[in-house]
């Protein structure tokens, strides 16, 4: 394979000695910064056509893609494999000292090619079935991945095409939610649950509207307050005051040791609400903060704090962090302040998280609500963003979905 590399102080300059060298119709293969300078990894577009039989039929591939939509997508995938497997073999025979940059060239070849069938793929589904355009707007502009909401449009069956689809969509993430069915997974079992998550995404508060609940339940004498939280200004007050209110006590713990002895004293206890103090997802104390809770010596049901408000990848990290050797269920928060809610569907979606409770204002305890997953999906859909800024337009569909994986996505999507 006749790749050349050219390095110069900017992408202009590179780009300028590619021209001279190869003329306007050079292909890019590669295109980045190795030690300061930009690099560039270029060939000949004649030469694409000489280096095998192979490379003249994956533009004919590419063509018959363009004008043919019922070109099948994974037979065009397995035309470039092999395309990019005959290079490779090709290449490595007359210049076997070199197996290993020609290994980065042959995977950057197969990249370019997959994504560029991907895109392709992704025109011709807009003109076939624009409505699978339209859905796959609809479900971005919510919050969705793309990942997520590319894996639902390619499961769509034809009989929901002809209707308005949606109401499919609607179906399968409702069916993938997890909620509980009634407050009596808390309040009837009781034990021992502790809030944990994020600095700011209102563990304290949740606590109290909990702690209210259980209280009109079961009356002040069963149930506990503890907090761990000895690093925020204020934060044992705001929750003794609560406490004082529902005339419940509230113990303070520093360490593991302190909450041995503070769960040992309170097993008499119906429930038992903890409190602790707010970590970032990356920070180490997260694990510490795991630990203490898994050797308190007790079952300690670990209830994750979701902020409804945050990105999608933002609540990955910090379902990751936090998730340690298992989390019961999880609170969305602030959903009175969040502009759309897919993202953290999409993760209760993706990490199979059961979520209790959604909590929607300050008010205790009356924003505190069992979690309805209709109700949440429908309301997904009914916070669509609208700013411009952030709607993608048909032309910028392809390009993004060129670059979408579908790994880690397991859905059930049969209705029957």
């Amino acid at each position: 394979m006749n790749v050349k590399k050219f390095t110069a102080p900017t992408s202009r300059e590179a780009l300028r000695k590619v021209r001279e060298a190869l003329g306007e119709d050079a292909v890019i293969l590669s295109n980045k910064n190795v030690d300061g300078r930009v690099e560039i990894l270029a060939m000949d577009d004649s030469t694409l056509g000489a280096i095998a039989p192979e490379a003249s039929k994956a533009k004919m591939l590419d063509s018959e893609l363009r004008f043919n939509p019922q070109v099948s997508q994974s037979k065009t995938r397995s035309d470039a494999s092999m395309l990019v497997g005959l290079q490779h073999n090709s290449d490595a025979a007359h210049n076997p000292n070199d197996v290993a940059q020609m290994m980065n060239e042959i995977r950057s070849m197969r990249a370019i090619l997959e994504n560029k069938i991907s895109e392709i793929s992704w025109i011709n589904t807009q003109q076939r079935e624009p409505r699978k355009s339209e859905l796959m707007r609809e479900m971005l502009a919510t919050g969705f991945s793309a990942s997520l909401a590319r894996h639902l449009i390619d499961k769509l069956p034809a009989t929901e095409q002809t209707n308005n689809g949606l109401d499919w969509i609607k179906s399968v993430l409702t069916r993938n939610l997890s909620t509980i069915s009634n407050e009596s997974e808390i309040l009837e079992k009781g034990g021992v649950y502790a809030l944990v998550g994020p600095t700011g995404v209102g563990k304290t508060t949740t606590t109290a509207k909990l702690a209210a609940r259980c209280v009109m339940r079961h009356g002040p004498s069963k149930l506990a307050l503890i907090t761990t939280d000895g690093y925020r200004i204020g934060a044992y007050e705001q929750l003794r005051i609560y406490g004082k209110i529902l005339g419940v006590m509230v113990h303070s713990v520093k360490d593991e040791a302190d909450l041995r002895i503070a769960l040992a004293e309170l097993k008499n206890k119906h429930t038992v609400l903890i409190d602790t103090v707010g970590v970032s997802q990356r920070d180490k104390m997260v694990t510490e903060q795991v630990a203490m809770l898994s050797g308190s010596g007790l079952d300690v049901k670990r209830l994750l704090c979701l902020n409804a408000t945050s990105t999608g990848e933002t609540l990955s990290e910090v379902v990751r962090a936090y998730a340690g050797a298992g989390l019961s269920g999880c609170i969305l928060t602030k959903l009175d302040e969040a502009a759309t809610i897919g993202g953290a569907l999409d993760i209760a979606i993706r990490q199979k998280l059961n979520i209790y409770y959604v909590a929607s204002g300050q008010r205790v305890p009356e924003d505190l609500h069992v979690a309805n997953k209709q109700y949440l999906v429908d309301r997904a859909f009914k916070l669509k963003r609208e700013t411009s800024a952030f709607k993608l337009q048909n032309e910028e569909l392809p390009l993004l979905m060129a670059h979408t994986g579908l790994q880690g996505i397991s859905l059930e999507v049969s209705l029957g």
